[in-house]
């Protein structure tokens, strides 16, 4: 890693300090309500999908889960890891540790030469990766899988990639820009976290996963694929025919595993993805609607309107 850019970030910060001067670890700079999970509200900027924020040293963190996924990259010095209570990791210089937003997670106290970096994502910032490298595959798998509830989704994924330099570069391209803030970061991130995802779907024989399957894993994961690759036209007999189910038991199992429905999830995709166009063509109103899947005007406005708290033309002029 770049030297100057490693100084930044090995910086001991107020947190540190105060933890260096016999304090405690203060969890409401984590969360408010709920210590057990780490809250992306308190780490995010308003209206971001993506961070970064070095980790904490010099004491251990406590049993944790999170709203949202993280992915810890391990710039120098190594640190020990616990997952749902049995996977023990050791993460070293150059590793990558993903864990999804129902993995139990504890770690112990590092040094002052142990900078690890925790990238704080929400999942609609994957939109563009999951575009760039399918939905039939592992890294899909455990995005998607962080939609259902706890007990048999893939819940971390560890790559052994210290030796691999286009990783590397990447990791640290992602890192710098929110450094620097660079402009138009988000688009760039996009696409650089999609690079880094195709980079490590050819080194599975460098992954760890936590993972497992079931009936009801396997027919979330294909709605949630469904909903990927078909959102203009997705529907639920499409996975009931795809699965050999009903499409009540997909509708329910749906619900019942992520806490939304997969009309609402279809929603989600669409109104994201229509917010991307709007920024990134000059496809007109019209012609997005009826891109990302929908025939009713009205209906669409207020949908974004609820959800973004501004019209599709004021939104598109938002800098």
């Amino acid at each position: 890693m770049d030297r100057e850019l490693l100084k930044q970030l090995s910086r001991i910060t107020e947190e540190e300090k105060n933890i260096l001067a016999g304090g405690r670890l203060d969890m409401s700079v984590y969360s408010d309500n709920m210590p057990s999970v780490v809250d992306s509200q308190k780490l995010l900027e308003a209206g971001k999908l993506f961070t970064i924020r070095p980790n904490t040293r010099f004491i251990a963190f406590p049993k944790h889960s999170h709203n949202y996924v993280e992915i810890i990259y391990m710039c120098s010095g190594s640190q020990r890891h616990i997952i749902n209570d049995t996977a023990e990791i050791e993460l070293k210089k150059g590793e990558i540790l993903l864990l999804n937003q129902h993995a139990s997670h504890q770690t112990d106290a590092t040094g002052i030469d142990d900078i690890a970096i925790n990238l704080i994502v929400l999942p609609q910032f994957f939109n563009t990766a999951i575009e760039m490298i399918g939905s039939d595959n592992k890294i899909s798998q455990f995005l998607f899988s962080g939609l259902t509830g706890k007990g048999h989704e893939i819940s971390y994924m560890h790559f052994n990639v210290s030796d691999v330099l286009p990783v590397q570069n990447l990791m640290e391209n992602l890192i710098w820009s929110v450094v620097n803030r660079q402009p138009n970061r988000r688009n760039i991130n996009q696409i650089t976290m999609g690079l880094l995802f195709l980079q490590l779907l050819g080194l599975t024989d460098r992954l760890i996963a936590g993972e497992a399957d079931t009936v009801a894993d396997t027919v979330v994961m294909a709605a949630m694929t469904e909903i990927e690759q078909n959102y203009p036209s997705a529907s639920l007999n499409n996975v009931a025919k795809r699965c050999n189910v009903s499409a009540a038991y997909v509708s329910s199992t749906v619900k019942d595993t992520t806490g939304k429905t997969f009309k609402e999830h279809l929603m989600e995709k669409r109104l994201t993805k229509a917010a991307t166009l709007l920024k990134s063509t000059a496809l007109s109103v019209g012609d997005i609607i009826v891109m990302v899947g929908y025939e009713n005007t009205s209906y669409f406005y207020r949908i974004f309107t609820e959800k973004y708290g501004m019209s599709p033309k004021a939104y598109r002029q938002l800098k």
